[in-house]
């Protein structure tokens, strides 16, 4: 596990960061308590009932299909029934659970648009007993427009959620689209917590305060139970100063929100979809199984409040 240490910068070490942040500065930072991370007889706790947890983050590249899948299988690997919903048309997280999302596979895009039962789309990933996926095919990407039509557009995620039979998941993880779009938007009505991860690059705090201003009208008119639980550093490199810089900066702003660990830059995230799998059984010894490992063990020992 990677913990980044750097001594604290001064004030005017990093500018863009602190323009990039300036608008978040007085958020509360004490949405989550952290269990101490030990997991006494080896097994993680099992929430009390499912957590849905939206990734989202309008920037492409910064980790969230990544962090998605990996997270899921590492929980489902210690005990947890887990369900990723791919809610972008592209399909990356299909593709790294080697779930069938070409052609006319039943996919996300019927259940929002079509009203097609979710259990009719969910499928058991290969190799996996507690891991399901939804899969998404390239037919989502006009569901953007298709919805805007439809009645309770922004509630049809969670509508097809609550019909499902969940009883049994611990955890349902929605990958959402590099947008800020209508299919976003029902991911984040249809979850509990938000988990952003964030590149540790200047480039990737930029529309950081678009995003959570979109999460407190959603919680303000939508879904006033949605919280902000979870901040993933991703792509750290120990080399760069500059790595360094970004991790304290959103640390100092979002505190205890911020995972311990760090996921580094790992070829081995980058191969493991390739071969239809996350990193968790493409390499379990690498650094990035390692480090997503360590994550998924602290969200599972983290208590969302009111």
């Amino acid at each position: 596990m990677a913990i980044v240490t750097q001594t604290p910068l001064n004030p005017g070490d990093s500018p863009l960061v602190r323009e990039a942040l300036s608008s978040v500065v007085s958020r509360e930072t004490s949405a989550t308590q952290t269990a101490a991370p030990s997991d006494g007889d080896g097994t993680w706790p099992r929430p009390p009932k499912t957590r849905v947890i939206a990734v989202a983050n309008q920037k492409g590249g910064v980790g969230k299909t990544t962090t998605s899948v990996n997270i899921a299988a590492a929980l489902s690997m210690n005990g947890q029934r887990v369900l990723v919903v791919d809610l972008d048309p592209q399909g990356n997280a299909s593709t790294a659970l080697a779930t069938e999302h070409r052609g006319d596979v039943p996919d996300v895009y019927q259940v929002l648009v079509d009203d097609l039962p979710m259990a009719d789309i969910v499928k058991q990933v290969p190799d996996m007993p507690n891991l399901y996926c939804a899969p998404a095919t390239i037919d989502l990407a006009g569901a953007e427009i298709e919805l805007v039509s439809l009645v309770a557009r922004e509630a049809r995620l969670r509508r097809a959620l609550a019909a499902y039979d969940a009883v049994e998941l611990d955890y349902i993880v929605i990958d959402c689209p590099p947008s800020l779009g209508l299919l976003t938007v029902n991911a984040l009505v249809a979850a509990d917590e938000v988990m952003i991860p964030i590149q540790c690059e200047y480039y990737a705090l930029e529309g950081l305060g678009q995003l959570l201003r979109n999460v407190d009208l959603i919680r303000a008119h939508l879904n006033p139970t949605l919280k902000l639980s979870t901040i993933v550093l991703t792509m750290y490199d120990g080399r760069t100063r500059l790595a360094s810089q970004v991790a304290d900066e959103v640390r100092a702003h979002f505190g205890d929100t911020v995972l311990n660990t760090v996921i580094p830059r790992s070829v081995r995230l980058s191969e493991a979809p390739s071969y239809g799998q996350s990193v968790m059984t493409y390499d379990p010894g690498s650094s990035g199984a390692m480090a997503y490992m360590d994550a998924a063990r602290e969200i599972a020992h983290r208590t969302t409040v009111s």
